[in-house]
């Protein structure tokens, strides 16, 4: 257990500002930067809740990120997607990640918030911080505070993909969809999606990506016949590994197409009643990290 107290907070703290921002960077930025404050105001005496004083740092800094971050994502070119923490099902560091995980289906939905909604949220429901203390991260009243976040807890509910299986479920659905997917039986395909499926793939501009959603089981279908088909077609080499994405079923995707391209990709799945109701390819080489060297 750290014997530095701020490092005994600093997983509670990247938690908090990961939710808040769907990026492992930038949420790393700010608990550093948190540091630097907590180190000013510790030898100025000014901390005596240590935890709610970080926590309302964290999110005062996340909020300052989370204005700047909408403008620079209207111009993101394509699909957005957050940045996925990915573990490997026999990494011993898998039980540390854990404390990060937040569905993605749940990072996608948040990030169509306000800024001031999705701190609301978060720090409320996620992290049980009182409404006066997420009022004065806002700047603002109480009732403002509770305002901001039943409004975005609407937003959730009316926006975030129905994911309710269990990993063991989660886990079975993903593998029939992919030996469909692999096969090319476009009914077996269609049998594990569910008619409302969404298809969200993240390239960043970096790696060829569809720039719009994918809203139905008939072009869902069509397009990862046609993906899994190219696939088969063109690689020269590839390695496919069940893992963890935040916490959820997914799959790591890492291979060399003949023309020398490299495919790296990580897929996850909502799963609701035994079909999925959302797919989430991130193929944006920032945003996988260390898997780039994988």
């Amino acid at each position: 257990m750290p014997s530095d107290p701020f490092e005994a907070e600093r997983p509670h703290l990247l938690a908090v500002a990961y939710r808040m921002l769907g990026s492992r960077a930038e949420a790393e930025d700010v608990v550093q930067e948190a540091w630097l404050r907590f180190n000013r105001a510790q030898a100025g005496g000014e901390i005596h809740d240590l935890r709610g004083w970080l926590t309302t740092v964290t999110g005062r800094l996340c909020l300052d990120v989370l204005k700047s971050a909408r403008v620079r994502r209207e111009a993101y070119p394509g699909q957005w997607l957050p940045e996925p923490v990915v573990s490997f099902l026999d990494d011993p560091a898998e039980k540390v990640t854990q404390r990060m995980d937040v569905s993605l289906a749940l990072l996608v939905v948040l990030e169509k918030l306000t800024p001031e909604q999705r701190v609301a949220v978060v720090l409320h429901d996620a992290f049980a911080v009182p409404f006066d203390e997420v009022a004065a991260v806002l700047n603002t009243s109480v009732s403002a505070a509770r305002q901001h976040a039943s409004r975005g807890r609407r937003a959730v509910s009316e926006g975030e993909a129905r994911h309710t299986a269990d990993l063991a479920e989660q886990r079975k659905v993903l593998d029939a969809f992919l030996a469909a997917a692999t096969s090319g039986d476009l009914n077996a395909l269609a049998a594990v999606l569910a008619p409302e499926v969404v298809s969200i793939a993240d390239g960043g501009g970096a790696v060829n990506a569809g720039r719009n959603a994918i809203f139905g089981l008939d072009k869902v279908v069509r397009l990862y016949a046609a993906l899994f088909s190219r696939r088969s077609r063109d690689l020269e080499s590839a390695t496919t590994d069940a893992v963890l994405v935040n916490g959820d079923a997914g799959v790591l995707f890492r291979g060399r197409y003949r023309d020398g391209s490299p495919l790296l990709s990580v897929l996850s799945v909502a799963v609701a009643d035994g079909r999925i109701t959302a797919l989430y390819n991130q193929l944006n080489p920032a945003k996988l990290g260390s898997l780039n060297d994988g």
